[in-house]
């Protein structure tokens, strides 16, 4: 499926009179396609005129939980949406595999992996996750200013 707004499934709800700002794009949920979803996001941010350091954190946490998607379901589709409203920017990243008690924040170590949730938790002013409404999977979300 192409990138565009129309052609994803909505993650998130609209508000009524609230100016929104809204792209998403599907890839497939291989590692070979990480570098796919940073350059996506990057070139939407940048058509939106978002400044350089925001896009900079968008770009690193759609890498990283695009990452998490591909290695640790088994989604053959990962969905990500950028949402840009009052002043607040925010990522979202749809699996399609069954995580029983979905993703965890866990104290780092010297280990080369295992550390995305924590730039996510470092980066963002919030982020959360929840069930997809339309079936298996989780929805991993992040939000920073704009």
């Amino acid at each position: 499926m192409a990138p565009g707004t129309a052609l994803v499934p909505r993650l998130m709800d609209r508000c009524r009179g609230t100016d929104i700002r809204r792209y998403g794009f599907e890839l497939p949920g291989r590692p070979e396609f990480v570098s796919s979803a940073r350059r996506l996001t990057r070139q939407q941010l940048a058509r939106w005129d978002v400044d350089e350091d925001t896009c900079d954190t968008a770009t690193l946490i759609i890498s990283e939980l695009f990452t998490n998607a591909v290695l640790h379901t088994a989604s053959e589709l990962v969905v990500c949406e950028l949402r840009d409203s009052d002043g607040r920017l925010r990522v979202a990243v749809k699996d399609q595999g069954l995580r029983p008690t979905g993703p965890r924040l866990r104290q780092a170590g010297d280990e080369e992996h295992g550390r995305g949730l924590q730039l996510v938790d470092t980066l963002s002013s919030f982020w959360g996750t929840r069930d997809a409404a339309d079936g298996p999977g989780r929805i991993v979300w992040a939000e920073l200013p704009c």
